[in-house]
Order: structure tokens, then sequence, then C-alpha cells
């Protein structure tokens, strides 16, 4: 039986055992009782809202409807969540996108790219672009997912959408804490597991003190077959530590001051990539012990490594003034990251492929290791209306300095001495065949503001601006063999950017309102790397280094959209729908420089997203609950970059999708609890997500599948090409929880992916596939367990 049709088997019978009834029994339910859903309260505007009264596009999920659905990080999040998407591009490397709008794969040495979905920690900025923080998602309040621009209120970031992480704060009214356990075992892996805390601790009637721990062990699943033959198990499993404390001080009734300190660390040992072709291990060689990979298979000569120690420090104060808010934030973040990964593929189709030098220097070992260190301030201040009158209004100024340092290491231990080829230069070391250094500096200023004013008690029009100016200086070392030399040279691009937004919400019922908006995003420009020219063939050299200009520019969006909000059954639920048209100019497309190994940003005149996104939430019962996602995006390119004979550069053709967002995603939810008759009571959720075909980059929509002609003179082969699909299939996940809970506690068996549905989340390649071709996926079926207990 195929993993779909086990799949839908799943579905079925785990359906069955939710109800309680046969697969494919129908039956009436009771008639409900107290069924009133609790709505969300909000902040997307900056102030306090009913979710349903906010008047675009937004969704919230509790922490405890998170985790009844076996949500535990921001991907797993984004597949029940219409028009919200993150392609998994490795342990803490992920690419954020909302309804379609994406430009490409970002990949380590980018670190001049900015992203397209802001991320918040509750008032704090902490996205940034490739690396957003993983963290984890226990004692949060919520999480809200901003759809369309935000760029008047959260600025540079948010050209298509914003992230919040909500925090559940310090109070001075009771003392409160949690605690949770769960282990948990992967099918065919290992094992993993987890212990988090949360207290919140009056100190006095004017302040409390609120903490948060956790420490979590990821279970690994991923096999690493070595030189020898010899296989590692498990290679990708790694741990996750943090704290996070907030004190709340209240020296009177009007102002509150909240400082804030959160520290997390995650060391994984390997990635979740399954190699189906690597020129140092495959099923074609005559000169080394061949190898079969796939299935949950990767070879690799050395250990891989990905490391990520972030701290952020925040200062929140607000003063309230009766009819006038005040609220400061400052957060100061320093993050530092280290990813260590097996550059055999990659150095051995260059020094065997491509120079032609013997297996005793093309096999050996070159870790390459990136770091970043990135130190952010931010300081935000504004003012806001306090009353009740019919006008609501917010303005305030915003600056930040990021310092981020970025630099590679290849370090080929024994080349020169072995292949008789000096490799020291001015700043490279012997055998630091590709060595850079690359700081950035970058400033920017922002002013906004934003007005909703009542007009009748059923239409409110709401305008806002944000004014935006950036600097950026950045000071390029490139050195190495590998290199196209490039000793200490500055870069320096400037920009500013108006991000305007309109609004009319009309209240057709008591329960339905109906909005409409036109909105802009803005992503800032920023800097090109030169080519790695050694590596290039002339051919290469000359269509891509015409396009890598110094800078490139802003990419803005102008977002037209329609929706209406709507409860349900007097209370019992919700219906959300809003259609939109997005205009992008000057889309930021990532091209893969193909010989060059080098990768870099040219501005695309003109692309567009069109569709909608639904979400729906129902209690039926006093027992039985419902919840639905669905989104479609028809996101392309409606312009094309050229070579200089009038081709199509990279895949970025007139009416080519836009990269790693599907056109249809969906979700359906079904909840069950029933009192049992010793006064507990039993719960369930089974939840299925559908996430549908997508690409990784532009260019893997032209000759796919693609003929790749292999590198000769590396194992001597007896293939002398390889034809490699590059679509991404759509694919079903099936979480299904099912527990018990008594006064204070809970406990709950769960089975994630029940399916078994391998995944894949985006193609890895190496030197234009001819290195390396496979995949990041996924975890196969995991059981587990979690007890948690309030107090």
């Amino acid at each position: 039986m195929t993993n779909r049709k086990l799949a839908l088997s799943l579905r079925a019978s785990a359906l069955a055992l939710l109800i309680g009834a046969p697969a494919g029994q129908v039956f009436a339910a009771e008639a409900p009782s107290d069924t009133e859903v609790q709505e969300l309260v909000v902040t997307a505007r900056k102030r306090d809202e009913q979710l349903i009264d906010v008047p675009f596009s937004v969704a919230a999920q509790s922490e405890a409807l998170m985790r009844n659905r076996g949500v535990t990080n921001v991907e797993e999040l984004s597949r029940t969540v219409a028009s919200f998407t993150v392609q998994n591009l490795g342990p803490g490397q992920s690419q954020v996108a909302i309804r379609g709008i994406s430009a490409g794969q970002i990949v380590r040495d980018q670190p001049g790219v900015k992203e397209q979905v802001g991320v918040y920690l509750d008032e704090s900025v902490i996205s940034m672009s490739l690396f957003t923080p993983d963290l984890d998602l226990f004692d949060l309040n919520r999480v809200e997912v901003l759809r369309g621009p935000q760029g008047t209120l959260f600025g540079s970031g948010s050209l298509s959408g914003t992230v919040r992480y909500i925090t559940n704060q310090p109070r001075t009214d009771k003392f409160e804490g949690t605690v949770e356990a769960t282990a948990s075992t992967v099918q065919g892996g290992s094992t993993g597991g987890n212990l988090k805390g949360a207290v919140n601790m009056p100190l006095s009637e004017q302040a409390a003190l609120r903490v948060t721990a956790y420490a979590e062990k990821f279970p690994g699943f991923i096999d690493a077959v070595q030189p020898g033959g010899s296989v590692d198990k498990d290679v990708n499993d790694g741990t996750r530590y943090g704290v996070r404390a907030a004190l709340l001080f209240k020296p009177s009734e009007n102002l509150s001051i909240t400082p804030r300190i959160l520290y997390q660390k995650i060391d994984v040992d390997g990635f979740n990539r399954v190699d189906i072709y690597n020129i140092l291990a495959n099923p074609f060689t005559t000169t080394r012990p061949r190898a079969t990979l796939g299935g949950l298979k990767q070879f690799t000569q050395l250990q891989e490594k990905f490391k990520d120690e972030f701290t952020l420090g925040d200062l929140t104060v607000q003063y309230d003034m009766g009819d006038l808010r005040f609220t400061s934030i400052t957060s100061y973040s320093d993050r530092n990251v280290l990813v260590l990964r097996d550059a055999g593929a990659l150095t051995s189709s260059i020094t065997g492929g491509s120079i032609g030098l013997p297996p005793a220097v093309y096999t050996l070992d070159s870790p390459l290791a990136d770091t970043t260190d990135s130190k952010t301030f931010t300081q935000e201040a504004r003012i806001s209306s306090g009353g009740e009158g019919p006008l609501q209004w917010v303005a305030g100024a915003f600056y930040s300095h990021i310092d981020r340092d970025y630099a590679q290491d290849l370090f080929v231990k024994g080349f020169s001495a072995i292949s008789g080829i000096p490799s020291a230069s001015d700043v490279a070391p012997t055998d630091h065949l590709y060595y850079s250094t690359v700081p950035y500096k970058q400033k920017q200023f922002a002013l906004f503001g934003e007005a909703t004013y009542s007009v009748t008690d059923r239409l409110d029009i709401t305008g806002g601006l944000r004014w935006a100016d950036y600097k950026e200086t950045r000071t390029l070392t490139f050195d190495g063999i590998f290199a196209d030399k490039t000793i200490a040279v500055p870069g320096r691009t400037k920009a500013d950017a108006w991000a305007p937004r309109a609004i009319v919400a009309y209240k057709a019922t008591d329960d339905i309102t109906l909005n409409a908006q036109v909105s802009k995003g803005f992503r800032l420009g920023g800097i090109n790397d030169p080519l790695n020219r050694p590596l290039c063939t002339p051919a290469d050299f000359a269509t891509f280094n015409a396009l890598s200009t110094p800078s490139f520019k802003n990419e803005t969006v102008w977002n037209y959209e329609a929706g209406m909000k709507a409860r349900l059954g007097g209370g019992r639920g919700s219906l959300t729908l809003a259609g939109f048209y997005a205009d992008i100019s000057n889309l930021q497309a990532t091209i893969d420089a193909g010989s060059c190994s080098s990768r870099i940003i040219a501005n695309v005149k003109s692309a567009k997203s069109t569709g909608f996104d639904a979400e729906f939430d129902y209690r039926l019962t006093d027992n039985f609950d419902i919840a639905a996602t669905a989104s479609y995006n028809d996101a392309k390119l409606t312009s094309s970059l050229n070579d200089a004979a009038g081709n199509p550069i990279q895949g970025l053709r007139d009416g080519n999708r836009l990269p790693t967002v599907p056109r249809f995603q969906g979700s359906v939810s079904v909840g069950y609890e029933r009192e049992m008759q010793s006064g507990l009571e039993a719960f369930s959720n089974l939840t299925w997500q559908h996430v549908g075909k997508r690409y990784t980059q532009v260019s893997d929509q032209e000759n796919n599948p693609r003929t790749v002609a292999l590198f000769p003179n590396v194992g001597a082969g007896t293939a002398t090409s390889l034809i490699f699909p590059l679509e991404l299939p759509s694919y079903d996940v099936l979480n299904l929880r099912i527990g018990v809970r008594g006064e204070g506690w809970e406990a709950a068996a769960f089975v994630n992916n029940l399916g078994d549905e391998r995944a894949k989340l985006s193609i890895d390649r190496e030197r234009g596939l001819r290195a390396r071709y496979g995949f990041l996926t996924n975890a196969p079926r995991t059981y587990g367990a979690t007890v948690r207990k309030s107090f």
C-alpha cells in the first residue's frame, strides 16, 4: 500500500476512533447546549481588539489549540493557517512566505538579503531572513499571523505579512504555574523528549515575575553513509534549551515597566537531508565503494553541525494618561549561528571534476563553516489614543542599528601538501581554499501613524502611512584559490520608502463585517557579492557577471483585498474570507549562478499574486468542534529577466510560478471532548494538513525533469548523465491526539504524521545538481505521550 493510500485509510479509521463510530457510519448529533466559544483578543493594530473586529485578514491560535493539533514549531503551524507557508531549509533555517509572495530560496551565503515576512516576539523584532529563531511555543498566549503588507505599522520585512509570538505576561493578582513533560520516538529513528515549566510569582501588589524554562532533545531519523561503507545512525538529533524571564513593575495604576531576558541555544548534529545522488557515493562509480542512497540516507565524510545561540533583552514601558497612552519598546539581541556542513561534494566537483586532481586530493575532508554574529538594537516609541471616542489613532517613531558579521571558511587539511598547489594567500592561510569575511552595518529610521474614524456605528475608515530611511555598508574580503580575490573592498547602499494603507470596514449586521483595503509593503534592497570567478565557466561568468550589479533595489508590493468576517450560530463559530491581488515590483529574485557556486540577487520588473484565504471554526455540540482552513495563491512572474541574447535567465520567464509556495494548501481539524462518570474529561483531536506542489527555485520549472551531465573524472562513473525531477510533490500530514484531563492536569498520547508521509520540503543541490542532488524531509511517524500539570 502506498503512503497516500495508507494515509487515506488511517484518516477514516482514526476519525472513527475519534467519534466512537465505525468508519463510514453517519449519525445525528445531540442538540447543542452551552457551546459559545470565547474569542481571542489580538493586538494586530498595536491595540487590544477582538480577532473578529480587526478589519483585515488575521489568524490567531492559542497555545492550547496548537498543542491539541500537534503543532510544535512555526513550520507545523504554517500548515494549519491559510496562505502561510514555511520552507524547511534545515535545522534552525526556514523561509517564511505569506500569500504566495516569495522570491526564491535564500541560502547561507546571502547575508545581505532581507526577509519578506516580519517576525516579532511580542513587540521586539526577531526576524533575520534565513535564520529567524525557531522559538519554543511553550507558555505563549497565542501566535498571530497578519496576512498582507503590514509596512505601515511594522515596517520593512513585513512586505507580505507579519508573524507575532505573543507571550503570557507577568501578573500581580495570583501565583500560578505549569510543568509539562513529553517523551517521543520516531519510527526508524531515535527517541526524544522535553521538560518545560513556567511560573508566575507576585512579588508585591506592584510587582510580579514570570519565568519560563525548557529543555528538549530532538530525535534523529537520518542515517549517514560513511566512505568505508559504515553507517552513522540518526545523525540529525540535537538539543534545544532556553529560559525566558519577565519582571513587571507597576509603581502606579497608570505606569508599567517590564524588562525581559530570553536565552535559547540549539545544537543539532546533522541535517534532515536525503541524498539521492552524491558525486562521492553513488551506484555508478568504479573506483570507490558503491553506495545506494535515498530513503532516509545521506553521504558524509564528517559530522555536520548546526548551532544557534540567541539572547534577547528588551524593556517595555507603558504610561496611561487617560486619553493618551505612551509606549516605549527598547530591545537588544545577540545572535551567534554556526552552520558546519560537509562540502566534499562541492570541493570534489572542483578539484576532481574541473581541475582533474587525483582521488587522494578530491576525497579529502572538506568542512565548510558558515558563521553569523548579529547584534541588533531597536527602539520604538509611540503615542496612541486611550479614550472611547470615534477617533482611534497611533503615531510613533522607530530606529534600528544592526551589526551582522558573516564569514565562510573552507578548510581542506593537507590539500597543498598532497596536490602540490600553493593555497596560502593574502588573508587565507594554507589549505583554506575559500575564506571570506563580510561585516554589515545597517541603520534604519522610520516615522509611522494610523488612524481609524467611526463615521457611524457601522462604518469605520482607516488611513495610515510609514516613511523609512535606511543606510547599509559592507566591507568585503574574499580570498583563497576558489575565490575572486577581494580584500577589504567597501560597499554602500541607501534608500527610503513610503508605505501607505487605507481600510474601509462596514458592519452589515451585528455578526457580519465587510472590509476592503489598499496597502503597500516593502523589502529593503542590498548589496550583491562578487562571483567566485575561478569556479565559473566562461559562459556562466559572462551571463551572471552582467547581473551582479553592486546593489539591488527595494522590492515593493501594492495589495488590494476585500474580505468578510462573521460570527456564526450566536458565537459558536466564525468564518473569515478574503480575496486579494498583490502587484509586485522589483522582485528580488535569487539566482543560482551555475558553475560559479555563487548566488546573486537581481530585480525582476514585475510579478503578481492573486488568490483567497478562508478559515472556519464551529462548535457543533457540547462535545464536537471542527475547524478548516483553505488558501489558493496564483503567484507568478509578469515579466522576464533576459540575457544579452534575449533569453530568460534561470527560469525568470513571464508566466512562471513564484517558488517555495504551493497554489493550494488546507487543513481540517476535528475535536471531541466528553465528561466521564468519574468527573474526568476525555478529549481527542484529529488534524489533517495538505500542502500542494511547489518549486524550490524559479529555475526548477525549466527543463523539468532535468538531464544533468556528470563529472566523468570523479569516480570514473559508468553513467554520463542522470535525470532529476525538480517539482516538489504535494503532501499530507495527519496528527492524532487522545487524552484525559482532570482538575489542573492533563495526560495525552499522540501520533504525529500518522500516515508516515515522506515529504520533499526543498531541493538540495551542489554545483548545479552535478555534484549532489537530494531533498530536505520531515520526520517519519512519531509516537509520544505528554503529561501536563497546572497549579
